[in-house]
């Protein structure tokens, strides 16, 4: 299945302008199998297999309306989830398994394991075990989790492609694969001979008989850039195998289907489909019903993170911190609304965690009652410590509040904590507490300076407040950690006055406006002329509090549907932001074309390169599935200066994905900006990604197989490049859990070419298994003038032992 989906790496469904770049996949008879449709077929009937099942055991109805992501999300997670669940998360977790299972041909090309080529059964079959176990010991690390699986799936179907597996009249998948404990038997000696010549290079099966008589097992040899094989071999076959030129010439490959290979290529798709079942019902086994669900993205609203300060100088601050934490458990608890996962990290000076990670609120309470302030001085504490390791250990997409009254003494973590924000989409909120009568314990000016610019990058706000006034803005939290959340307009400013333009649609509930900064006016109007100014805390258009430098404005429910305007006007710097509740969202990528034998699109762990288009991948969700909206137009759009749109222009992949290109890339930081119309009710919407972005002149590549043993050195290699000016580059790498590492600081760059270092981390040997690591490379050019990163998800696994078998 290798080639057929090498242009379409991200893409959740297929797009046949898209596949012709494909030279090796020919569609014939309608058949159009791909590793993506493959695993997104296994993947929705053991998840639709697993909803049924969670719905028995508790005693109410699975019957999804629709087949589309929001119906199945909704009907899965039954009468818990009464009202508007978005199945964002859902599509996310799908589109990283697909694309992990897609990036295999690119970031392992040419290793024979990876693909069951060249004969590579005991080395493939040890990627998959020592995978599937990676998984079960980390299954709590979604991210980590979900891209081993793409990985390990992309293999385990390889096998029935590249091996003559069918070819010896083989129905079912063989479960030697996936059982450590099983020997893979008759595996075809090197020496042997296992295929005739084929002088057209496309014959349907070239096996020859004694081979299939006796049983032997055999794959195709693939050379990107050899011809030579061992005589007598198979080839993998196609246009990027050099060896299906040398004789026997013509391959094996049952990648695509082709006259006459019609029946291999389809046993080979049935064969991966069902192995593909039998690993992901071996996982769900480990994992449970509901974790499997979760590992998926189903489950309720976003993750809860609370990173508290608890130094002794936050001895009257953190009880009323308790009490906030509690209010928001107790207020969601049981409700359509209550997090699908709590975490708490503690930290002082000179520590912080442990983390403790929990789906029940009672253990979350409980957990947080044990907090008391002890420790540290009156200087800074280690805040950004404590909250790289909640943006670590949080699912995608999650709500993260910080409860601080200090600065920050780790604050060289603030690159870190900006990738980690790019790399999760998670929204940071600070709570920053003084004492009362807003005199300020510690110097804040540059800490809170800090804490905005990160907030801010991902979405969310920097909250200055009165230890007294703490409670009345608590609210926030109420109005972020719910279900199908969505942004209407986010923006902030040095200072001015401006206008600012939002659309609101008929579908929008729960609409709230938050402003932070002080010494500013503002007066809103709706379509029909009708205004409320900040001096109005109760009028025409809603409900406006103030707590600190927070303004939070909740629109009354009858709002009018249309174009509304805000007019700002401040001495200082502030924020807007305009969020509601909804189910039209959507989800997105940066991406990057690549060339090769597979080409196709890869994701972008880092800043879009600058100087060139900006590509993005987006799926769209509407109330009934995509195809109840329609797109119209997407764009990027600065966050902190006025610009116009910078529009971009649209290819249709269906299913509700879009590829969106955007030649002219606004300066600084921008987002993502998208209108439409929801079909249901016939208005127009306006939605808004929340993190932020910016292109960089510099390229920071590397990978790494996920995983690594405890006790063992591993080497990932990097490569770093800049098409700006040349020099020095500073390189500074760090992981969350301060394994030993080895890197270079430095490497000299050279307008165009590529700078090749290795990074080697150690995890100490009693490192428990399944334990997860976050690694981030920053590459910045001299003094600073531009730079990049790259994150990596790795997982400590003990080395799994196998009787591994070669009979011949």
């Amino acid at each position: 299945m290798c080639s057929a989906l090498h242009a379409l790496a991200l893409a959740l469904a297929l797009s046949l302008a898209l596949l012709q770049s494909s030279v090796a996949f020919v569609p014939i008879g309608g058949g159009e199998a791909t590793h993506v449709s493959i695993t997104r077929t296994a993947l929705l009937q053991k998840l639709k297999e697993t909803c049924q099942a969670v719905a028995d055991s508790s005693g109410y109805e699975f019957n999804p309306t629709g087949p589309s992501a929001e119906e199945l999300v909704q009907a899965c997670l039954g009468p818990t989830a009464t009202g508007e669940v978005s199945a964002g998360k859902f599509r996310a977790a799908l589109q990283e398994v697909y694309v992990q299972n897609a990036l295999v041909d690119l970031n392992f090309v040419a290793s024979a394991p990876h693909h069951f080529n060249s004969e590579a059964f005991l080395e493939g079959r040890a990627l998959i075990t020592e995978g599937v176990v990676s998984i079960k010991a980390n299954i709590q690390n979604h991210q980590a989790s979900r891209e081993m699986l793409g990985r390990v799936l992309h293999t385990l179907q390889d096998f029935y492609s590249h091996s003559n597996w069918v070819e010896l009249d083989n129905t079912e998948p063989f479960a030697n694969l996936i059982q450590p404990d099983l020997p893979i038997e008759n595996i075809a000696a090197k020496d042997t001979a296992t295929c005739r010549d084929c002088a057209s290079g496309n014959c349907p099966n070239t096996i020859l008989a004694n081979i299939l008589q006796e049983n032997k097992l055999t794959s195709g040899y693939m050379g990107i850039s050899s011809s030579e094989k061992p005589k007598g071999k198979c080839s993998h076959g196609g246009a990027g195998d050099l060896t299906s030129a040398a004789v026997p010439r013509g391959g094996i490959s049952k990648d695509e289907r082709r006259p006459g290979n019609e029946a291999l290529h389809d046993a080979a798709v049935t064969a991966a489909t069902s192995a593909s079942l039998q690993l992901l019902e071996d996982i769900r086994g480990a994992a449970g019903d509901r974790d499997f669900l979760r590992l998926m993205g189903i489950d309720r609203s976003s993750g809860v993170c609370f990173v508290i300060d608890t130094t002794g100088s936050m001895a009257d601050d953190i009880a009323t911190a308790k009490a906030v934490v509690y209010n928001i458990i107790d207020s969601k608890k049981g409700t359509q609304d209550e997090p699908s996962e709590y975490i708490l990290v503690p930290f002082n000076d000179p520590d912080f965690g442990p983390l403790t990670r929990t789906t029940d609120p009672e253990v979350m309470k409980n957990e947080i009652s044990k907090l008391t302030a002890s420790g540290g001085g009156d200087g800074p504490e280690l805040c950004l410590s404590g909250l790289q390791m909640a943006l670590t250990a949080a699912p995608a997409f999650s709500h993260i509040y910080v409860f601080t009254d200090a600065t920050a003494k780790d604050i060289a973590l603030k690159d870190t904590i900006s990738a980690l924000i790019s790399s999760t989409k998670s929204t940071v909120v600070n709570f920053f507490m003084t004492t009362s009568g807003g005199r300020k314990r510690r110097s804040i000016t540059a800490t809170f300076n800090d804490y905005r610019d990160l907030a801010l990058a991902s979405g969310g706000q920097a909250i200055h407040v009165t230890k007294g006034s703490l409670p009345e803005a608590t609210g926030i939290i109420l109005d972020t950690s719910t279900s199908a959340l969505v942004t209407v307009l986010q923006r902030s400013r040095s200072s001015g006055s401006e206008t600012f333009t939002f659309l609101l649609d008929e579908s929008l509930k729960n609409i709230t406006l938050y402003i932070t900064g002080s010494q500013m006016t503002f007066n809103i109007s709706n379509p029909a002329g009708v205004s409320q100014s900040n001096t109005q805390l109760s009028g025409g258009l809603g409900t406006i509090q103030s707590v600190g430098n927070l303004w939070r404005i909740r629109l009354d429910d009858d709002k009018q549907t249309g174009t509304w305007k805000i007019q700002m006007a401040s001495a200082q710097p502030y924020t807007l932001k305009v969020t509601g509740q909804n189910t039209i969202t959507f989800i997105y990528d940066y991406v990057q074309a690549f060339k090769g034998p597979h080409p196709g699109y890869a994701p972008i762990t880092g800043r879009p390169q600058a100087g060139r288009p900006a590509m993005l991948l987006l799926s769209v969700m509407g109330r009934k599935g995509p195809a109840s909206v329609t797109v119209g137009e997407v764009g990027l759009i600065p966050v902190s200066r006025a610009g116009p749109v910078s529009k971009g222009s649209t290819t249709d992949l269906g299913n509700g994905d879009i590829l969106v290109t955007v030649d002219a890339v606004p300066q600084g930081e921008f987002v993502v900006i998208l209108t439409g119309t929801d079909l249901v009710s016939g208005s127009q919407f306006q939605r808004q990604s929340t993190t932020q972005m910016s292109v960089s002149k510099v390229i920071v590549t590397a990978v790494a197989d996920g995983s690594v043993e405890p006790g063992q050195m591993l080497s990932i290699p990097f490569s770093v490049m800049t098409e700006g000016s040349g020099g020095p580059c500073s390189i500074n790498a760090r992981n969350d859990r301060e394994f030993p590492m080895t890197f270079p600081m430095n490497v000299p760059l050279t307008t165009g070419h590529y700078a090749n270092g290795t990074l080697t981390i150690t995890p100490p040997k009693d490192t428990p298994s399944g334990t997860d690591v976050t690694l981030t490379i920053m590459a910045k050019t001299s003094a600073a003038a531009d730079s990049n990163y790259a994150v990596l998800r790795l997982s400590v696994v003990s080395k799994v032992t196998t009787p591994f078998h070669r009979c011949t």
